[in-house]
């Protein structure tokens, strides 16, 4: 997945983000480095490594244009997903729920514990005997996202603010890259997409789930009499693609989706004979709500009038 990195400073983390992007099997790859401060050395430590750049002050600029400034630069870059590191900026709600759950930050606490500023102070002045850094989703609220992972520092007789601040940075350089892979390597990972598709189609009235050809499928119905209207695809019969296989309404539909988006759906081998396209998951910027509406869509082609009715009356609440 290509992502920008925001940076305000040094940019350690940014650099430990960048050369972990460069290991083999790396579920990302780093395409900007943007800053608010044109100085930050961070920027130079980038551009050395042949990564593009971009900054742009804050200074003089509302909150929401500034946001909007470095929004586009991430987009022209071909940004998919934003990781900030020491990001020093409260982003604008507007800003942060257009990339829901593609925006990351690391926070010296372990949240909830200490969001906001002076964390180690805090920690230490509680009398805690372990601080740490969390990574995590970046919402509207500050710092109160998903937390993805966590990295204990034990906090020693004698600390200072300074001296476990020192720490918990190292800790962050072994934490966030090791996260942000996990994180973003799920758009590859068969359980973690099977999850998201079984959890949509069981939501559907009637629906349950029953193996069919060695994967996992959908039926509406009765346990004895239900149809199928999904199957799950993991690289079966010769396909390279994580899929979700779907009724269309015809052999033109199906074959004209194919043609102009080979990306996002093929024809399958077994099923596709019967109308039924593939809806590549194991890609980027997948649209989990466009999955959604195949699902029902394909659903609503076998479902009982009785489980129809019953969805469309829930939809008017």
């Amino acid at each position: 997945m290509k992502t920008a990195i925001f940076i305000s400073g040094g940019g350690t983390n940014m650099a430990a983000l960048l050369y972990a992007s460069r290991l083999p099997n790396s579920a990302y790859e780093v395409v900007l480095v943007a800053s608010n401060v044109p100085d930050a050395s961070g920027l130079g430590l980038a551009a050395a490594e042949g990564v593009g750049t971009f900054a742009r002050s804050h200074q003089g600029m509302s909150r929401p244009d500034h946001d909007a400034v470095m929004e586009q630069a991430a987009r022209d870059a071909g940004a998919e997903c934003i990781i900030l590191a020491g990001y020093m900026r409260i982003l604008t709600p507007e800003f942060t729920e257009r990339w829901q759950g593609r925006m990351l930050n690391i926070h010296p606490s372990l949240l909830p514990k200490y969001r906001g500023l002076e964390t180690h102070k805090r920690a230490i002045e509680a009398g805690d005997k372990v601080h740490g850094a969390s990574v995590h989703l970046v919402s509207s609220e500050l710092d109160a996202g998903e937390v993805l992972g966590q990295i204990e520092v034990r906090i020693t007789q004698g600390d200072t603010p300074e001296t476990l601040a020192d720490r918990v940075k190292i800790a962050e350089h072994q934490l966030y890259p090791r996260v942000v892979n996990e994180y973003l390597g799920r758009a590859n990972d068969p359980e973690h997409l099977l999850q998201k598709v079984r959890d949509l189609a069981l939501a559907l009235p009637g629906t349950h789930e029953r193996e069919s050809h060695g994967s996992p499928g959908w039926r509406v119905g009765t346990e004895k009499s239900g149809k199928y209207f999904a199957h799950f695809n993991d690289q079966h019969h010769g396909s390279e693609h994580i899929a979700l296989l779907v009724k269309t309404d015809s052999m033109d539909e199906l074959l004209g989706l194919v043609e102009a988006h080979p990306h996002a759906y093929f024809k399958p081998a077994y099923y596709g004979a019967s109308g039924w396209i593939g809806v590549i998951l194991n890609r980027s910027g997948v649209d989990w709500d466009h999955v959604a509406d195949w699902l029902e869509r394909s659903w609503r082609k076998v479902a009982p009038r009785q489980f129809t009715k019953l969805h469309d009356a829930a939809d008017q609440f």
